[in-house]
């Protein structure tokens, strides 16, 4: 019996497997997780009780962990064999400033991955715009995983709490891989007017250009296009505890 209640935790229902996989996906592609209203989109569900009802199921079976003191920031702990094993699937690590070797929790894995040193060019506001970083304050290393193409990539510190519904918080380091163009919905370092930058969503609408924050306390801000100059978009982000 004692056997049969373990294995019933570990048993995920097609709707779970779909958010795990969705999750997972959206993470590999932008780093960050996806919004509530993103999952339930995606699984073509009329609530977002529906998601939370999804999550508290995969976090009381382990395979994803909620982030405390962070709005709707996840990540994932495991993956059941259905998916680790399926194509296209690289484990991530994103971690923080080195620290001494401590054990793992209970249920989590170890990935070894080459790092890259990056260039940190100051911050980036997530917020009200502030002026333009161009000068090199540090560097720090990254999964090399996490880098795509032969693309220049860097990082900024990030300032300001309007993306968070996006999992970017205050403090976090997002890794950004240079390019001057963008599609509707991505997370981009915009230049506006010349000498503020922003990290915000973008959406071209016309001759217009939307940078939409993730956090309802900020309006989106529409632009002529020649006003608002993409800089990078977003590919991955380090947090630190």
């Amino acid at each position: 019996m004692a056997l049969a209640a373990e294995q019933g935790k570990t048993m995920l229902t097609k709707k779970q497997i779909q958010l795990l996989e969705f999750i997972q996906a959206r993470m590999a592609r932008d780093g960050v997780p996806p919004s509530f209203d993103e999952m339930k989109l995606a699984l073509d569900l009329r609530s977002k009780s529906g998601i939370h009802r999804l999550v508290t199921a995969l976090e009381e079976r382990g395979f994803i962990r909620r982030l405390p003191h962070r709005a709707r920031a996840l990540e994932i702990v495991r993956l059941p064999d259905s998916l680790s094993k399926g194509p296209g699937f690289q484990p991530r690590v994103i971690e923080g400033d080195a620290r001494p070797a401590q054990p793992l929790p209970r249920g989590a894995f170890e990935v070894s991955v080459s790092a890259v040193d990056l260039p940190v060019m100051g911050r980036i506001a997530a917020g009200v715009p502030i002026e333009a970083i161009s000068e090199v304050s540090h560097h720090i290393a990254v999964p090399g995983s996490m880098l795509s193409g032969k693309e220049r990539h860097y990082a900024l510190e990030v300032k300001g709490d309007s993306m968070i519904e996006a999992g970017i918080n205050d403090g976090d380091v997002v890794v950004i891989r240079e390019q001057d163009t963008a599609e509707n919905g991505d997370i981009v370092v915009a230049l506006v007017e010349g000498f503020e930058a922003t990290l915000k969503r973008y959406r071209r609408k016309g001759g217009m250009i939307a940078l939409e924050a993730a956090n309802p306390a900020y309006e989106t801000r529409v632009l002529p296009e020649d006003k608002v100059h993409v800089q990078g978009r977003l590919v991955g982000l380090i947090r630190s505890y």
